[in-house]
């Protein structure tokens, strides 16, 4: 498949109906949402909530720039040099949906788990509050690195059309689960992730960090033993507090505190597991240990 047909994919197959139809529900039920808290008089941090609109106004600005095909023109290497093939039909759309999901929770897992890359994830767990705007507060750097998780799927015979669309659907689904207004939902609980699923994700509680990393399925985390119920009420946010609603410093306060951490190294060694290593990890030699969630969390 050339790459000129890949590209017209993009604008032209029918999935993208689907992409569409997802982003205009994701943006009315969110407006449905503010409109609700509004009228109930339900608490809610205004500033945060401004923070995160800003931040996704910026993600629309660069999605509509040349970064939006750093992914895709990374991923036509391994296209074009596996021998492996699948064409796109109903039943591999399913597929690649599967895959996907298997494939954003490593994604996902991994990021909670190496500090340059939750410097970036980081962004949508600093927020105190839990509602559907919090679905928008994504980094802006993720996506010059996200791609790379997709590699495997290309490999095995997905094209990048599929696997770029599999992920972002995957993304979209979860939208809708960044609410306190949907209570528990039973026996779905413990097969997709629901609100009541990923509340747990979003908690500062002790029994609930990293937990929960599945997209759509609980299936990965019931397998990996990472998977919690709700139980205790859930604290949001980071162990410790960024205390900022500008949108330039909750995107960018990880990477700083990763550098002032490595200033204060003494080897080359030291510094690249600073960087690359565990969240909480510090030389013995440095004068405090900092905690898990917030950079590093606990």
């Amino acid at each position: 498949m050339t790459i000129d047909n890949l590209v017209a994919f993009f604008e032209l197959h029918q999935i993208m109906w689907i992409v569409a139809a997802l982003f205009i529900i994701n943006l009315t039920i969110t407006g449905i949402e503010i409109v609700l808290d509004l009228v109930t008089s339900k608490e809610r941090r205004w500033k945060d909530t401004m923070a995160n609109l800003v931040i996704f106004t910026a993600h629309q600005v660069i999605e509509k720039t040349a970064f939006a095909s750093l992914g895709f023109i990374a991923l036509l290497p391994f296209y074009y040099l596996t021998p492996l093939s699948i064409p796109m039909t109903g039943w591999t759309w399913l597929l690649a949906l599967l895959a996907a999901d298997f494939t954003y929770y490593w994604m996902h897992r991994l990021e909670h788990e190496h500090r340059i890359l939750w410097a970036s994830h980081s962004v949508h767990h600093s927020s105190n509050d839990y509602n559907l705007t919090v679905g928008f507060r994504l980094s802006l750097v993720e996506g010059f690195f996200e791609w790379a998780f997709l590699i495997p799927m290309i490999l095995i015979g997905f094209s990048p059309f599929q696997a770029i669309v599999g992920l972002v659907l995957v993304a979209q689904y979860q939208h809708w689960v960044h609410t306190e207004r949907v209570i528990k939902l039973g026996w779905l609980d413990e097969v997709f992730n629901t609100p009541s699923v990923h509340r747990v994700h979003h908690g500062s509680n002790r029994q609930y960090l990293d937990k929960n990393y599945g997209g759509i399925l609980m299936i990965w985390d019931k397998l990996f033993g990472t998977f919690a119920r709700e139980e205790e009420k859930v604290i949001y946010g980071l162990t410790r507090d960024i205390n900022t609603n500008n949108p330039v410093k909750i995107i960018f306060i990880e990477f700083g505190n990763i550098w002032q951490d490595v200033k204060k190294c003494r080897t080359m060694g030291d510094r690249l597991r600073i960087i690359f290593g565990g969240l909480s990890w510090r030389p013995s030699y440095f004068s405090s240990k900092t905690g898990h969630k917030s950079g590093p969390k606990a």
